[in-house]
């Protein structure tokens, strides 16, 4: 059921009672009210989905009620009942802002097939909301894009585990794109149409997490006016993406182990516990093994959060897809800043392949939306690039295998690289001006220049 929480608002006592057993009869949480100032107190303490509300009532009557509770909530459904069948009224209901006119006597049936109705409609609003944000967003799966080994690896794992409740960790260095790997788990199974909720462990207060992932009761704290689920609860029949589970206090760790084993939660303030049907997921740049042997991540929730593990391997071990995700980022930015750059310049690109990328893809995210904005051609060029990417000058002995080919233990051939790179940066910082870059590099013009024949360095 898309929403369950009804609070019915009439002066008949036995109309009150009626509605609320046959409501309770067809599934749904049932509240009563026996006026418009009743019912907007009970709104101000309890979260309901729709509003059933009488309009002749002592006091404050429908009409009133409707006016001040729609000005206050205006996502809630109302829907008003009257038994004198008057067209104007139901019409300036609807007008006010009401879904809904049911006129008494009426049969059971059609109260639940009204609520049915707005069911549907808030599930299709619901769901037009969600695919404008996924529209919204800057990547889909699609559109990761990738053509090494490793990543394609990673697309594996997804599609094998997005069918399954199966819990999965994601893991890799900040910026790697874990969250969107948790999207696709999501998107792709069989509760795509289901929320997927996140929350980051480690950007909430720890006083505040509690409540945040698990709920509250009215009453459960000072500020606590009336209940308000938690994640966990939003996510129900859904995915909990648990962003930087690593960071997750350890008095919180026990309660989410209780979660994952017993499936079942129970809000802050609570006395009774509430059975949810989630699939976790959950991410963390943490070495969770070292956070155990040094007693910060519990080892019965790693082993519980654990079944699946997909490691996101970091850009530097990748940078054969360097040079899709920056086709992709440069179209991207050339929308968002109405520019029209066709792709880098031939020594743009290895100055990026080279570069060890520490802040990942979402580094190179904010290097080539700067160098979008700064390009004043159509191509984009090392001076468009931060200068601490163009001056860099990798270890000569830094080797992906960790073992330097045969040749590379010639320290004649290792200087020699190492000059050239030198004198390549030096061009770049000094826009190609060989006096400049004579006197940064501490040699004289003459000698730049016989180097610069030597080692075939471009001038520009």
């Amino acid at each position: 059921m898309f929403g369950n929480r009804v609070l019915v608002i009439d002066d008949e006592k036995n109309m009150r009672h009626m509605l609320q057993i046959m409501l309770k009869k067809a599934g749904y949480m049932a509240e009563t009210a026996s006026d418009g100032a009743d019912g907007l107190e009970k709104m101000s303490k309890t979260e309901f989905d729709f509003i059933l509300c009488d309009l002749r009532m002592p006091k404050m009557d429908g009409m009133a009620f409707l006016r001040a509770a729609h000005e206050k909530y205006r996502e809630k459904t109302f829907i008003m009942m009257s038994a004198f069948g008057n067209m104007d009224d139901a019409l300036e209901a609807m007008k006010i802002g009401a879904y809904d006119y049911i006129s008494k006597p009426f049969k059971t049936d059609e109260v639940l097939l009204t609520l049915k109705k707005a069911e549907e409609r808030e599930r299709l609003k619901a769901e037009n909301i969600k695919l404008k944000q996924e529209k919204s967003q800057r990547y889909s799966f699609e559109n990761i894009k990738a053509r090494s080994e490793s990543m394609r690896h990673v697309f594996d794992l997804v599609q094998k585990v997005a069918g399954h409740k199966t819990t999965v960790l994601i893991t890799g260095e900040s910026g790697t794109g874990k969250d969107l790997i948790a999207r696709e788990i999501h998107s792709s199974g069989v509760r795509a149409s289901a929320p997927m909720v996140s929350i980051n462990c480690g950007s909430i207060p720890e006083n505040l997490l509690e409540s945040e992932l698990f709920g509250y009761k009215r009453g459960a704290f000072t500020d606590a006016v009336k209940d308000k689920p938690g994640r966990f609860e939003e996510a129900n029949g859904g995915t909990m993406f648990l962003d930087e589970i690593g960071e997750l206090p350890l008095p919180l760790q026990v309660k989410l182990l209780r979660v994952l084993q017993e499936e079942e939660i129970t809000p802050l303030g609570g006395v009774g516990s509430k059975k949810i049907d989630v699939r976790v997921i959950a991410a963390t740049s943490k070495d969770l093994h070292k956070e155990i042997e040094e007693g910060r991540f519990r080892e019965d929730l790693f082993y519980r959060i654990n079944v699946m593990t997909i490691h996101l391997p970091p850009l530097r071990e990748r940078t054969g897809d360097i040079p899709l995700l920056v086709g992709y980022f440069i179209d991207m930015f050339n929308k968002k800043l109405q520019k029209d750059l066709e792709a880098l310049s031939s020594e743009a690109m290895p100055v990026l392949t080279r570069y060890p990328w520490p802040g990942n893809i979402r580094e190179l995210e904010n290097v080539i939306e700067r160098a979008v904005l700064l390009a004043k051609g159509r191509f984009i060029t090392p001076e468009d690039l931060p200068a601490h990417i163009r001056t860099h000058v990798p270890s000569q002995y830094a080797f992906p295998s960790g073992q330097p080919p045969e040749d590379s233990f010639s320290i004649r051939r290792a200087s020699s690289r190492l000059e050239r790179d030198l004198i390549q940066k030096a061009l770049e910082r000094t826009g190609g001006n060989l006096t400049q870059a004579a006197k940064i590099l501490e040699i004289s013009r003459p000698t730049l220049d016989a180097k610069i024949k030597e080692y075939e360095v471009k001038k520009r």
